[in-house]
């Protein structure tokens, strides 16, 4: 089950920048809803918020460290909290969408605007969503499993 989670988030992110990227033009903007939600293209040359800018190869370093370090301690993920276990997948899922773009031409593609927050994709909301999951385990649900 965490493999599939990974390979949709990860092909769900990719497909969406592939669309984006075929049928928009860098800093284009389609507006969903005018003035609350549009769909910009954006090419990210840095972290989140636009940190660190033009800092690839630190980025795909830390991206192929993260792999590694999942990869080594998969294990034991998969005995701890499923709120953890699935943040982690989760996590590495935008991870590795992320470093996807790096890789390819050192920028990430970005897209989702609702204008009062930097743009931002779906890799991005993976990675949110995982951290948070891994924080309500580690605050609740490990808690839970130890009394």
């Amino acid at each position: 089950m965490a493999g599939g989670l990974f390979f949709v988030l990860l092909a769900l992110d990719q497909l969406v920048k592939l669309l984006v990227m075929t049928t928009m033009t860098p800093g284009e903007s389609v507006p969903v809803i005018k003035g609350i939600f549009h769909i910009t293209y954006v090419l990210n040359p840095g972290a989140a918020f636009g940190m660190l800018p033009h800092q690839s190869w630190f980025f795909i370093l830390a991206g192929a460290a993260m792999i590694a370090a999942f990869c080594f301690y998969y294990p034991r993920l998969k005995r701890r909290c499923g709120y953890f276990h699935y943040g982690c997948v989760s996590l590495l899922a935008g991870a590795v969408g992320n470093l996807i773009d790096r890789i390819r031409s050192g920028l990430v593609v970005d897209f989702f605007d609702f204008r009062i927050w930097p743009v931002f994709n779906i890799a991005d909301i993976a990675i949110v969503l995982g951290v948070m999951s891994m924080i309500y385990a580690i605050l609740y649900k490990e808690k839970e499993m130890d009394e």
